[in-house]
C-alpha cells in the first residue's frame, strides 16, 4: 500500500511539473499560412487546419489545408487538403468536435475579393480518423442575418470618436470606413454579407451551439446559435464599438463573456457579456490586456481556470505582433495573475492569431502563425498551468 502511495505522489508531482513544449507543424516557406485553428479527437489524436496561399482576399488560389498529430507523438502528418471552394479565396478555418463527436469544418470565402463579400460555409465529418482529410458527409453555407444591426449599429456610430489616433493614413482609412459602414449599414444585404469565423464554437448545453462571427464591414461582431446541428440558425444582435473575431467563454453563473480583437485606437482587449444566452450584449468595456489589432482566444480550463493567448502589445515590431502570450485567470478574468511569453521576438520574427484548446489530458495546446524571416508557418505548442504561474502578470 505504501508504495502505491509513493507511485501515485510521484506521478502527481510529474503531472504538476513545468511543462512547455513547441514545434513546427512544417517547415517555413514563402506562401502565405495563417488563421489556424486546432481540435483533439475522441481518439486523442490532434488535427490543424489553416488557410494557404499567395496572399488573402485577393488571392483566388487559396485553400484550406490541414495536418494531424498522432497521440504522444511530436512529428505531424504532410499537410493535405480539407477544402476548396474551386477559384474563391478560402480562410479562416475552425475546427469542432460537438458532443455528438461530429467533426466540423466552418470556413469563409469571399463572392469578390472583398471583405464585405465573404460567405461563411461549414461541413461534417462523422468518420474522420486515419490518414488525410476526414470523410466529409455534409457541407452547407450559413445565410447570416444579424438583429437590430441597423438602427443598433446608426445609433453607436454615432457615438464613435471623429479623430482616430495615429497618422493622418490611418485616420483618413478611418474616416473613410465610418462613412462607407453608415451607408451599408441599411441595405439588408450588406447587413448580412461579409460575416467571418475566426474562433471555435462554444456549448452551452448538450444541444445549443454558439458560433462567434466577425465583420470588418461594420467592426463588429456577432453570434450565430444552432439548436439542431445547423439546421436552421439564429443571430444575436451585433457586439458593437470598434471589435471583432470574438471569442466565446461561459461562467459557471451562465453569463458569456466575449474577448475581442480591438479595432479602435485604445490598443487593449475588449470585452463585452450577455446574460441571455448570446443574444444581446453589454457595450464594450476595454481590459487592462494590451492589444495591437491581433486576434485573441480565450477559454475555460476543467478546473474553472481561465486561459487567454493574445499578442500582448500596444504596437512596436511586426505590427506588435513579434511578442505572444498566455494570461491565466483563476476569478473567471476578473484579473489576470499569471502570464508567459510564449514567443518574443524582435524584428526577426511574429506570432500571432493563436487557437487554443485543453486536451483531455489537461494540457493546453495552442496552435499559432509564426513568421520567421525565412518565410511562413504553423507552429503548435502545449504547455501546462504550472510553467504559466512561473510567470507574474506584474
Amino acid at each position: 500500500m505504501i508504495s502505491l502511495i509513493v507511485c501515485s505522489i510521484a506521478a502527481l508531482s510529474a503531472a504538476q511539473a513545468p511543462l512547455f513544449e513547441a514545434e513546427m507543424i512544417f517547415p517555413p516557406e514563402p506562401k502565405h499560412s495563417h488563421g489556424s485553428s486546432l481540435v483533439e479527437t475522441p481518439k486523442g489524436e490532434l488535427i490543424a487546419a489553416w488557410f494557404y496561399g499567395n496572399g488573402e482576399k485577393g488571392d483566388d488560389t487559396l485553400v484550406i489545408n490541414g495536418a494531424r498529430l498522432k497521440k504522444r507523438q511530436h512529428n505531424w502528418t504532410k499537410p493535405f487538403l480539407m477544402a476548396d471552394s474551386q477559384d474563391l479565396p478560402d480562410q479562416n478555418p475552425v475546427l469542432f468536435v460537438d458532443p455528438r463527436k461530429t467533426l466540423w469544418l466552418f470556413w469563409i470565402c469571399s463572392q469578390d475579393n472583398t471583405y464585405n463579400t465573404y460567405i461563411v460555409k461549414y461541413r461534417t465529418a462523422a468518420k474522420y480518423n486515419g490518414a488525410g482529410a476526414p470523410q466529409w458527409d455534409w457541407q452547407d453555407v450559413i445565410h447570416t442575418r444579424p438583429k437590430d444591426l441597423e438602427k443598433l449599429f446608426l445609433d453607436d456610430v454615432a457615438k464613435y470618436p471623429k479623430d482616430y489616433e495615429g497618422n493622418a493614413e490611418t485616420h483618413k482609412k478611418y474616416l473613410t470606413w465610418l462613412e462607407d459602414a453608415k451607408n451599408a449599414a441599411p441595405k439588408k444585404l450588406a447587413q448580412r454579407q461579409g460575416w467571418m469565423t475566426r474562433i471555435h464554437p462554444l456549448m452551452t448545453s448538450d444541444k445549443r451551439m454558439l458560433l462567434p462571427l466577425y465583420s470588418d464591414e461594420f467592426a463588429c461582431s456577432m453570434v450565430a446559435a444552432t439548436e439542431d446541428w445547423g439546421k436552421t440558425w439564429s443571430y444575436s444582435q451585433p457586439i458593437l464599438n470598434l471589435n471583432v473575431q470574438a471569442c466565446l467563454v461561459k461562467k459557471k453563473d451562465g453569463d458569456i463573456v466575449a474577448y475581442m480583437r480591438d479595432r479602435g485606437a485604445a490598443r487593449r482587449v475588449p470585452k463585452a457579456v450577455s446574460k441571455d444566452g448570446g443574444m444581446t450584449w453589454s457595450h464594450v468595456e476595454l481590459t487592462d490586456i494590451p492589444n495591437p489589432d491581433s486576434s485573441v482566444d480565450c477559454i475555460a480550463l476543467k478546473n474553472g481556470h481561465w486561459v487567454m493567448v493574445c499578442n500582448d502589445t500596444s504596437g512596436g515590431p511586426r505590427g506588435g505582433r513579434n511578442q505572444m502570450s498566455v494570461w491565466l485567470s483563476d476569478d473567471e478574468g476578473a484579473t489576470w495573475k499569471w502570464k508567459r511569453n510564449i514567443e518574443k521576438h524582435g524584428e526577426e520574427c511574429a506570432a500571432s492569431y493563436p487557437c487554443v484548446i485543453q486536451a483531455k489530458d489537461g494540457l493546453i495546446h495552442c496552435s499559432y502563425t509564426y513568421s520567421p524571416k525565412e518565410g511562413e508557418t504553423i507552429k503548435h505548442a502545449r504547455f501546462n498551468e504550472t510553467w504559466i504561474m512561473e510567470g507574474n502578470a506584474k
